[in-house]
């Protein structure tokens, strides 16, 4: 299996673009990669951007007491946790028979640098 071309900061570059394909192709065209889309992907529920906020300050909560919270139920709560730590926002350590969840700051950084890059490139601000 072959690795993906990359551009700047290593946002793969789309290989299916040739260079005469207009705008948006070429070489140095970009597309996000795996990890930003699942952060946006993450990000894009309200429920989820509710739980997030939970979060606030480093703490580490359990599915249980996120579902209490928000008055939902727990498996909703398990499958939104999911969500947010394939996305990147959290992390989760088991002790015993629970499942404590906390922000992932090193993780969130990463997918913002990359997104930041992204649109740096794809759509760089107007000089003027």
């Amino acid at each position: 299996m072959t690795e993906p071309a990359t551009g700047p900061a290593g946002v793969p570059v789309d290989a299916a673009c040739g260079p005469d394909d207009g705008a948006g192709c070429g070489p140095d065209a970009v597309r996000l990669g795996p990890g930003a889309r699942e952060f946006l992907k993450a990000l894009a529920g309200e429920q989820r951007q509710q739980m997030l906020e939970l979060f606030a300050g480093g703490v580490e909560l359990t599915v249980g007491t996120v579902a209490e919270r928000l008055g939902i139920a727990q498996p909703t709560a398990s499958q939104q946790l999911a969500l947010l730590r394939r996305g990147g926002l959290l992390t989760s350590r088991k002790d015993g028979k629970q499942v404590y969840y906390r922000v992932d700051a090193t993780a969130i950084e990463r997918s913002l640098t990359e997104l930041q890059t992204y649109l740096r490139t794809c759509c760089p601000p107007a000089s003027g």
